[in-house]
């Protein structure tokens, strides 16, 4: 499906120094949210007790705390779930406390002001193991990242490779920072969102960066900036398409499918579109202050080989 009948001719390059302040400004931003406020860690990483109850009406958060404040649970993080009937109590490993007597003290606590409230399920998750969850899930994005390094290297050029780890750190960063400034929950499923969201934006970078290397052989008077953009704009059709589609899926998702995926939603929300930008944007500015050149495109001609016609434009 074609959204524009003719190719357009947007000038994407023409605003990349605009676009390079803007970046700027959000990673730094975001390394300043991350620095000072840190991540809200889920009990997937943190460890701890996770208790969630059920009240027959409205529940008072402000009495809540109150009331476990008062019974010696004043680290207790309480919030609502789901709906306003719905209480969610996170509390940090107790030493000689097992998970199922600690759920049974709140509930019991919280009872005393309400004889109706139902517990609805407790987890928990021994510090150790959130510490190695942590631990486990940065390395694999490490990981990730320098494999997709080799990968774009071996398929394409250094300054490709270069412009696309560019564009994936500066989506992660980004992603992550709206994590720490709003203070999102953020557990595995949100470090699997955010593993997706390279994924996503490493594809749409690398259809961008295939059709920069065939304007490249075939337009071979036009200027490096001249070819990215033409390249940028005969793609805009297909990314837009692509980015539009996921982003209903995307909001389906953050509507219907309940609080234990907003999180989730939110880092695929927030990576897609930025993921987007920095396709047109980061990678390709990226390339072009590495000083790509038609030269360091051209297929290297093995001995005894015919060259094949080029077409000019």
């Amino acid at each position: 499906m074609q959204i524009f009948k003719k190719t357009p001719s947007f000038d994407f390059m023409g605003k990349r120094k605009i676009a390079l302040v803007f970046s700027t400004l959000l990673i730094l931003a975001s390394i300043a949210s991350i620095a000072m406020k840190g991540l809200n860690f889920g009990l997937d990483f943190t460890g701890g007790t996770l208790i969630e109850v059920e009240y027959p009406q409205t529940a008072d958060l402000h009495q809540v705390r109150q009331r476990l404040q008062e019974s010696g649970y004043g680290d207790a993080v309480v919030q609502n779930f789901g709906s306003s009937k719905n209480v969610l109590v996170r509390l940090a490993p107790r030493e000689g406390v097992s998970s199922e007597t600690l759920g049974d003290k709140i509930l019991a606590e919280l009872q005393k002001d309400n004889t109706e409230v139902k517990l609805r399920r407790q987890e928990f998750v021994g510090p150790q193991v959130g510490d190695e969850l942590r631990d486990d899930g940065g390395l694999a994005m490490i990981i990730a990242l320098a494999f997709i390094l080799i990968y774009v290297m071996a398929r394409f050029e250094y300054r490709f490779a270069l412009g696309s780890i560019a564009a994936l750190v500066h989506d992660v960063i980004i992603t992550v920072g709206v994590f720490s400034f709003f203070q999102i929950d953020f557990d595995l499923t949100v470090l699997a969102a955010v593993l997706a969201v390279i994924g996503y934006s490493l594809n749409d970078t690398i259809v961008v960066f295939d059709r920069i290397r065939e304007n490249f052989r075939i337009m071979r008077k036009k200027t490096p900036v001249e070819i990215i953009n033409s390249s940028l704009n005969q793609t805009l059709s297909r990314t837009l398409m692509t980015s539009f589609t996921t982003l209903i899926v995307v909001v389906a998702m953050f509507y219907f499918g309940g609080e234990l995926i907003h999180a989730f939603s939110i880092a695929l929300l927030v990576g897609i579109l930025i993921g987007t930008y920095s396709s047109i944007y980061v990678a390709s500015s990226m390339v072009i202050a590495l000083n790509i050149t038609a030269e360091s495109m051209m297929p290297v001609k093995k001995e005894g080989e015919d060259q094949e016609g080029v077409y000019i434009e």
